[in-house]
Order: structure tokens, then sequence, then C-alpha cells
């Protein structure tokens, strides 16, 4: 049973997120619209579990989060781009003039920018030494790391997708340039709470019951029920898998696409954790709802309102790299921190508009901002597939979102 409330005309995308279960395994999920400057969706429906809390089943409500891993990464973006609007930032300095340490006697550091970072083609995706396992929840630590580390190839001169240093690093241009004490500190009082959203890097103690284990999703095959919107999404022969990332993890132990999601290990293998949803991993861990990436994106889509200046809005949608991905081994488009569409790809289609922006997260969880149809979309499940960009419950759901928008 779907709950939560939808304005009339939505009624065909909540169908499709319906769908979702009947067909595609789904356990527990929300899905979110904000379209010309109001909430117009905000659906959930199944139940999750959280064995740290001891809780099994419990039905799925509108306060209940989940890790939604690299859709936090627009999120950091979007922080970065309001201290560049703010002038405390600049995107062309290179990142050691706010990070002094950052360079540590590597001229190859030296002429890193902060827009470099941003698009994914400063070279530093991976650390190349091993690290333990619990260095990713100290914070200080891994800035430590990052300041010693040394770029996998002369930066920007290649693009790398950055699963884990992109945020530490961007958080801590984020931290310095504010004066605030962490990164979620600045993202709680700057973003979070005056918009009322659900979303942390870095759980508060009294919300760690809330928050939805992620587990594999177990595909069910269900015949095609009356007349439920969406339908059966078929496969996509140029979807990219989490299974062809692994082949090209286990291609090269020593790697830079290896060594960028598992070293250390503990960044695939403890999610569940209460370690990891305490700490801050900004590009891996924010933890949040439907509505908040629906609420976040739109607000962006309906001209920037209190988070961006409406002239600096172009940063989010206008190309800043598209190549062959050294880290993913596929195309990618970047603008200064999130990902663009390729509309030739069903798996990598942020929206319709040209002016289209978003992140996925590993598993499945999404959220786009569509400046031409002034919509923001949130999508969160803790059901993870094996999608590398876009998921095809996802996928369903935006097809039936604009399919409303376009009747």
């Amino acid at each position: 049973m779907i709950k939560g409330f939808w304005e009339e005309p939505w009624a065909p995308a909540v169908g499709a997120f319906a769908e979702n279960f009947v067909s595609s395994g789904e356990q527990g999920a929300g899905f979110a619209l904000f379209c010309r400057g109001k909430l117009v969706v905000n659906a959930w429906a199944g139940n999750y579990d959280n064995r740290l809390a001891q809780i099994s089943d419990e039905p799925w409500s509108e306060q209940t989060c989940v890790n939604i891993f690299s859709a936090g990464k627009g999120l950091v973006a979007l922080c970065v781009l309001r201290l560049v609007a703010e002038g405390r930032l600049d995107l062309d300095k290179p990142v050691a003039e706010y990070l002094p340490e950052f360079v540590s006697g590597q001229v190859e550091k030296e002429t890193i920018t902060v827009r470099q970072v941003l698009c994914h083609r400063s070279g530093l995706s991976a650390f190349h030494a091993s690290m333990d396992d619990e260095a990713i929840f100290d914070w200080d630590f891994m800035i430590k790391a990052i300041a010693s580390e040394t770029p996998w190839w002369i930066p920007d001169t290649a693009q790398g997708y950055s699963p884990f240093i992109f945020g530490y690093l961007l958080g801590e241009l984020v931290k310095r340039a504010s004066g605030r004490t962490s990164f979620d500190d600045y993202f709680q009082r700057e973003i979070a709470k005056p918009l009322g959203v659900n979303c942390y890097f870095g759980v508060p103690d009294d919300r760690l019951s809330q928050i939805a284990d992620n587990g594999p999703l177990q595909r069910t095959i269900a015949k095609s029920i009356g007349n439920v919107q969406g339908g059966v999404v078929p496969p996509h022969s140029n979807a990219a898998s989490s299974s062809a990332l692994g082949k090209l993890m286990k291609a090269n132990p020593r790697g830079v696409t290896h060594k960028a999601f598992a070293n250390p290990l503990s960044l695939m293998t403890t999610a569940n954790s209460c370690e990891w949803r305490r700490a801050q991993i900004p590009a891996a861990n924010a933890h949040a709802n439907a509505a908040a990436l629906a609420t976040i994106y739109g607000k962006l889509a309906s001209g920037g309102g209190e988070l961006l200046p409406e002239d600096y809005l172009s940063l989010c949608w206008q190309e800043q790299s598209f190549n062959e991905d050294q880290v993913l081994g596929l195309p990618l488009r970047f603008s200064l921190g999130f990902m663009l569409s390729q509309h030739s790809r069903p798996d990598c289609r942020y929206g319709r508009g040209v002016r289209a922006f978003g992140h996925p997260g590993a598993g499945g969880c999404l959220g786009f901002a569509d400046l031409d149809y002034q919509l923001g979309f949130g999508y969160v499940t803790n059901r993870m597939g094996q999608s590398l960009l876009i998921d095809e419950r996802a996928i369903r759901l935006i097809d039936a979102t604009y399919k409303v928008l376009e009747s």
C-alpha cells in the first residue's frame, strides 16, 4: 500500500512507484517530486530492517531515511558552489591556497584547482598505499592522507571518477571556507534546517533507529497487473552494471578502479554499521529520504531560491568534462560536481531538459533537478540493484513523471 500524499494529476507517476513493488523486487522505498515551487508527490511504501536497533519489518514512514551513497555528491557540490557564490571559494584557485598542507612538497599537486576536483579531473581518484579499515571514520586522518597522496595522472589531462576522496577534500574546503566545525554542521545550518528536510552527513543518535539497512535487490517475476502505470522495465543493452565494474576491479587489483572502491575494503562492507552512520564520509554516506532530495533539487530547479543565486545555476548544468572515465570505464559527462545526461543512454538521463543535472547513488537512489521543467526528483530505496548509474526502478519513475509533465 502506497502512503503519503500526491496531487491527482501525478497519480500515474505514483502508479509507477507501486509497480516497482510488484515487478522489481522493491522492499521499502520513497518517491518525491517538487514541481514549480512545491512538493507535489511525497510517497513511500514497504518496510525496512535496522539490525543495529533490532528492528525488523518496520513500516516505512515519512521519517525513514536510507544511505543514498553517491547521490550525496550533488549535495556536497551545492555546498561548494554556495561558497563560490559568496566569494569565499574561487573555482580556479589552487586547492593549496585553502589547504596549504595539500601540496606537501608535491609539485604535481600545486596546480590542482577547486574546479578540477569538482569535475573529477584532479587525478586524485584513489589512495595508492593500503589504508586501514578504520581510517575512513577519522576525518583528520583522511585529510592528512589526501595531503600526502599523489595524482594517478597529470591533473586535468584525464577524467577519473573519485568515489570517496572527492567528499573528504571538498568537505574540508567547505569547513575551512565557512568557519563551521564540520562539513555536516555547514550543511545542516545552511541547507537542511532552513528547508526542514531530513538529510544527514553523520546521523544523530536520536535518528539512528529510523535508518533503513541496505541489502541486495531480490528481483521477482510477476505478471503485469491491470492498468498499473509504468509496466515492466526491459533491460537496457547499454546500461552499465556493477558486475562490469567488478570485472574492471578484478582485472587489475593494483589499478585505480580497484583502489578507488576497495581501499580500504571497509568502503564496501560497513554501510550498515553504526560507525558508518555516525561518521562524515560526504561522498558516500549521506542519509536522506526522498522528500529531502526532491525539495533541495526542486528549489534549485525553481530558480535557486535560498540555496544558490540564480546567476550561478548555470554552474550546475554546464558541461565541464566529457570523457571516457578512467575509473568507471565508460563515458561520463560532468558539470561542477553533478552528472549530466547522455540522452542516448536510458541509464544516464537526468531529466529531459537541456538544463538537467543530478547524481545517482550505488544501488539505485537518485536525485536530480530539471530547470526546463522546474522539477526536483527524489527516489530512495533500501534494496540495491546492479545498475552502475540510474537503476531501472528509477527509470520507470522518470518516464512516468515526464509523461505527466508532457501530457
